[in-house]
């Protein structure tokens, strides 16, 4: 089993990344191998609406210039999925947003290989936004097909400084229980 994590925060080792690295660690240590992909702070395109994957069905986005078809392909490999994304205006960052628009398309359009695999959104937040945040992300899981995994609370934390989500107890309560939850639906979908 896999689990791959897309950190769609441009701050590379900020809150975001510290959350989704605890969820990883806690899946490891139940035998699941992991893999961190780092999408924030790189150009990536919006969608275009072209329609080319549409049309090619090979998979692919027709703009081959930047992550998003290297991100297409590990998420086809993984048996679950997490995009992690700190609230920028009450929604995710530009680079989640194109992530989650340009997949959804080409999955979408190539007979949806994510059906059945598990989702799971991590939000880092400086004090509002956070739930809408969540939701763009979840509603990238459920039209795709997957199986959304929760948490003790939201799947977020309080943190905007660096620091913020280690001092945010509730917070790294809830990246423990998403890591335990998501390992027990995995391993639960595999049969064992």
């Amino acid at each position: 089993m896999k689990v791959v994590a897309f950190n769609c925060s441009p701050r590379k080792d900020g809150n975001t990344s510290h959350m989704i690295k605890d969820v990883l660690r806690i899946l490891e240590s139940e035998g699941i191998e992991t893999e961190f992909v780092q999408v924030g702070g790189y150009d990536m395109h919006g969608c275009r609406a072209c329609g080319a994957c549409a049309r090619t069905k090979n998979m692919r986005c027709i703009m081959d210039d930047d992550l998003l078809n290297t991100c297409v392909e590990k998420m086809i490999e993984a048996d679950g999925i997490i995009i992690g994304s700190p609230t920028y205006f009450a929604d995710v960052t530009s680079e989640a947003k194109a992530l989650i628009d340009r997949a959804g398309y080409v999955v979408r359009m190539n007979g949806i290989p994510t059906k059945r695999k598990v989702g799971a959104a991590i939000v880092a937040v400086r004090r509002a936004g956070a739930v809408h945040t969540f939701n763009t992300i979840n509603q990238f899981f459920t039209i795709n097909e997957m199986i959304v995994v929760g948490s003790s609370y939201w799947n977020l934390s309080v943190a905007w400084k660096e620091g913020d989500y280690e001092n945010d107890k509730e917070g790294v309560r809830t990246m423990k229980d998403l890591g335990d939850n998501m390992a027990w639906l995995l391993k639960k979908i595999k049969g064992e």
